[in-house]
């Protein structure tokens, strides 16, 4: 067991938690860098969990969790997953069939016919399977799991939210230890929710949100004169108003889209995982696409929507809020490929749902599988069988030729929220690409004239007050924070991968090295692109104002856009290249380390840093002027200080970790596609 003081080392503090829940099971480094497959350096125990228990799980309780068969050979498919996307190998883009790889290395049906002879012997509910034969979706009684499989459960406050865990590590009953690898769900890890919404019923809209004038309509457009300078300094006056939120034709002619791909994604899939299903969200994208790209308007006959059918858990997981997700995922994606097709998948719940609406995405036959949800802290949190049943998806996508991409995260290393650095699960996974985020200025000419690292810090001006500035005011009314940033860092259970070793400085993949000891580790993101809420995507939804339910539009970021705009770019890619690509990895490091002309734009710090900085004029109610408006200063590639306070008012404050820097660097990865990534990406 280490110290506590290896962990303030590595930043934390000391104040969430303590280092033996992180360093637990920490075996001798290996040099696992030269290895074909993410080798694991240590698993974290189900003793991740944070505080004292506080209620019991009732004995007769439903628990949803899934059996992950065990496949034949994993340490193979993970290689093989690895191999078949990497340039140079023997096998590389020489994809398997879901058949082929299913007699290769996926469960045989004999062990899945042992496993729900078993399940069902012992009164669990078994429900449909999938295809690929993976999971074993079942429905037990809490007292059931504890006596079967030797759980403790108990509820825990874990991210502000009551979580079931259990304290024991699970164990696989004798009878079918073989036929099944993995338990995955018992442990709940929830995806990262929004707004609440009692009861179990299919959520209503969400609630309206709308962003007043003035705001600019490309980079630069509006600049605010009507604040004195003083007020914004450091930072250079006028400085502009943020964006209203950029358009699909905006986007696609920053990253210089229609020059690179004359298909648009024709004939390509891609597949969104999302919590629930939005009834209106195939209208709402058509209503969306006549408005603001009418040459591009979704068709009916691209979009397909695999409906759960019925949800669960809508309280706990936020339902609602997942709803402007799914429109972000869905009009981003189409954005960049408008002729692709859309394949939405939406879970019953946000907790093993979402695992078994990914399996199901990785297995429709998908080019592209987009991801804007995440595990907070999971790297560290999730327990070990539950990243096993994530591998062996994973593996199979790749090996089967698809790429799946995950975004990064939102709060940088997430110190300032938890007082730990951690990255998120499934973003650090090394068999999927981490899409970190980027601050997108596009100017009204279209062309992308900077695209600095997303890292924003908020000063609040002056609010509410009834007019959209702050008038004589001279003094901002509260302090320059850190506000919101792509997530990035380190991992503590993976090893690195062979595409970032040489890429990623040892400094980084080594930042661990306190708990772990000196070994490379997996650091996140890979690729970055427009993620920032201040030069973020206007999107439309159906919401609801009062007693009113409408459609209306606002502009949304977060890393949620920046991976279905890769996908997009991906999908862009695959029809120029009439095939598919499987993890994409492998690619990006390659593209980056050749310098592939015009393939990766390395996102370094600005120039003029005292001029990256937006004048932000919000709603203070969120819907109308009624209320007045709050005025705020945003600054871009913000690098200045963040603080965490635990419960007990206990602070820590430090620089922030994460910022762009030339060559490969935790807020960005590599950079952002550059304008001929598309080109360069479709010759490999």
């Amino acid at each position: 067991m280490r110290s506590t003081r290896s962990w303030v080392a590595l930043g934390a503090a000391g104040l969430a938690m303590s280092a033996s829940s992180v360093a637990m099971g920490v075996p001798a480094a290996t040099a696992a860098s030269h290895s074909h497959h993410p080798a694991v350096v240590h698993k974290t125990t189900v003793r991740s969990i944070r505080g004292k228990q506080i209620a019991t799980v009732k004995r007769h309780s439903r628990i949803n969790f899934d059996l992950a068969m065990a496949l034949h050979h994993p340490a193979k498919a993970r290689r093989f997953a690895m191999r078949v996307a990497t340039p140079g190998s023997g096998v590389y883009r020489h994809f398997l069939s879901r058949k082929q790889w299913a007699h290769r290395y996926g469960p045989t049906a004999k062990h899945v016919r042992q496993a729900t002879r078993w399940l069902r012997a012992h009164h669990y509910t078994v429900h449909a399977l999938p295809k690929n034969r993976l999971l074993v979706p079942v429905t037990g009684r809490a007292r059931q799991v504890e006596r079967n499989f030797g759980a403790k459960l108990g509820y825990y406050r874990v991210n502000g939210h009551r979580v079931r865990q259990s304290t024991t590590a699970l164990k696989i009953p004798h009878a079918i230890r073989g036929a099944v690898g993995a338990v995955s769900g018992v442990n709940q890890y929830l995806a990262k929710p929004a707004l609440a919404v009692p009861g179990d019923a299919e959520p209503p809209p969400p609630a309206g949100f709308r962003n007043p004038q003035p705001c600019s309509s490309s980079w630069g457009q509006l600049t605010d004169h009507a604040d004195a300078p003083s007020l914004t300094a450091p930072y250079t006056g006028p400085l502009p108003y943020d964006i209203c939120g950029y358009t699909p034709a905006q986007l696609r002619s920053g990253y210089n889209i229609a020059a690179q791909s004359s298909s648009l994604g024709q004939g390509t899939t891609i597949a969104i995982v999302d919590a629930y299903d939005s009834p209106t969200l195939l209208a709402d994208a058509q209503h969306y696409d006549q408005l603001n790209d009418p040459q591009y308007v979704l068709k009916t006959s691209q979009f397909t929507d695999h409906n759960p059918g019925s949800v669960n858990d809508t309280s706990l997981c936020d339902a609602s809020g997942w709803y402007a997700e799914q429109s972000l995922d869905v009009e981003s994606s189409h954005a960049m490929a408008p002729n692709a097709n859309i394949a939405f998948f939406g879970a019953t719940n946000c907790v093993e749902g979402l695992v078994n609406s990914l399996n199901d995405a990785v297995d429709s036959g998908a080019d592209v599988v987009s991801n804007s949800w995440l595990n907070l802290l999971g790297d560290v949190f999730n327990d070990p069988q539950t990243i096993q049943t994530y591998e062996d998806i994973f593996s199979f996508a790749s090996a089967t030729g698809v790429s799946v991409m995950f975004s990064s995260g939102d709060q940088g290393d997430n110190f300032a929220d938890f007082g730990i650095d951690a990255t998120d699960y499934p973003a650090s996974d090394p068999l999927i690409t981490a899409v970190g985020g980027t601050s997108l200025e596009v100017n009204n000419r279209g062309q992308r004239i900077g695209e600095p690292g997303w890292s924003t810090g908020k000063q609040l001006l002056c609010g509410p007050t009834a007019a959209t500035n702050c008038g004589s005011a001279t003094t901002p009314a509260g302090p320059l924070r850190f506000n919101s940033g792509g997530g990035g860092g380190s991992s503590y259970i993976f090893a690195q991968p062979n595409y970032q070793a040489g890429v990623v400085p040892t400094s980084l993949s080594e930042r661990n090295s306190p708990l772990i000891g000196p070994v490379p580790t997996r650091t996140v993101p890979d690729i970055s692109l427009d993620a920032d809420a201040q030069t973020g995507m206007l999107i439309g939804l159906t919401q609801t104002f009062g007693d009113t339910v409408q459609y209306d539009q606002f502009k949304e970021g977060g890393t949620s856009l920046a991976s279905p705009l890769l996908a997009g770019v991906t999908a862009d890619a695959v029809a120029n290249a009439g095939g598919d690509f499987g993890l994409l990895n492998p690619l990006i490091y390659r593209m980056d380390q050749r310098g592939t002309r015009g393939a990766i734009r390395d996102v370094t710090p600005p120039a003029n840093p005292n001029k990256e900085a937006t004048v932000r004029v919000d709603y203070a109610n969120t819907q109308d002027a009624s209320d007045g408006y709050l005025v705020s200063l945003r600054v871009l590639d913000y690098e200045g200080p963040e603080t965490y306070c635990d419960g007990a008012g206990n602070c820590a404050t430090r620089p922030v970790t994460l910022n762009a820097l030339k060559g490969y660097d935790e807020l960005t990865g590599v950079g952002s596609p550059g304008d001929k990534f598309v080109t360069q990406l479709s010759k490999f």
